[in-house]
């Protein structure tokens, strides 16, 4: 099958959105060639792993036009680069700890026409600026890392009242039970656990996350703390 057929079987979509998709991945497999970006490089992998479970958040999110959005550990763009070819309108700021990634992501913004703010930093650093903490309508991450370490890292990103939309895979029950000691700390609460079942039976699930109160100023705590002594 192709990036194409995948998305049309899955997805309704116009036929400008599926070609940015077919550009995406090209440009996707092309500079892997020279760096790691991904370790999946076949066309129905990258349509169903990289782009269906990316807009997979649309499912479990009730996402605006216009939503403020804040992408911890984007890695080669993932979720964000999607969610915006899906929809323009969305206000996405992507972050990671690697320039290279970036420029990678600046590279394909333009050559899709799309428009994204991308950030060079550590999230545990950004979440202490006034500039970025607490603005997000919600903040998404596919990073791996447990989930008491992302609730760190993301939540004082979140407004009051907004959410976190941790990625997960099967093991997303588990985790939550590991973080509730976080979640009371941080001011946010689980509130529901969806499971997305992607082509090939890929079991993903999101845990929606929202932000009850302000998140106190001593999160988040420096990367070794946070390492060291989960919450």
């Amino acid at each position: 099958m192709s990036i194409r057929s995948v998305l049309q079987d899955n997805i309704s979509l116009p036929v400008e959105k599926i070609t940015a998709f077919e550009k995406f991945a090209d440009l996707l497999k092309e500079k892997n060639k020279q760096m790691n970006l991904t370790a999946i490089t076949d066309d129905d992998e990258i349509a169903v792993k990289h782009f269906l479970d990316s807009l997979s958040l649309y499912n479990a999110l009730d996402i605006k036009d216009n939503s403020k959005i804040i992408d911890i550990g984007t890695g080669a763009g993932f979720p964000s680069i999607p969610l915006l070819i899906y929809n323009k309108t969305l206000k996405i700021t992507m972050v990671d700890s690697l320039s290279k990634r970036l420029r990678f992501i600046d590279e394909t913004l333009g050559k899709l026409d799309l428009t994204a703010e991308t950030v060079h930093a550590r999230a545990e650093d950004l979440g202490r600026d006034s500039e970025y903490r607490g603005k997000y309508d919600f903040a998404v991450s596919r990073a791996v890392a447990g989930l008491n370490v992302l609730v760190e890292l993301c939540v004082p990103f979140v407004k009051t009242g907004g959410i976190f939309a941790a990625m997960k895979g099967p093991e997303a029950e588990n985790e939550i039970s590991a973080t509730k000691n976080a979640l009371d700390l941080l001011g946010a609460e689980v509130t529901e656990v969806k499971s997305v079942v992607l082509p090939g039976e890929l079991t993903r699930n999101i845990i929606v996350i929202r932000k009850v109160r302000e998140t106190d100023d001593r999160f988040p705590r420096t990367s070794k703390n946070i390492l060291k002594r989960p919450l």
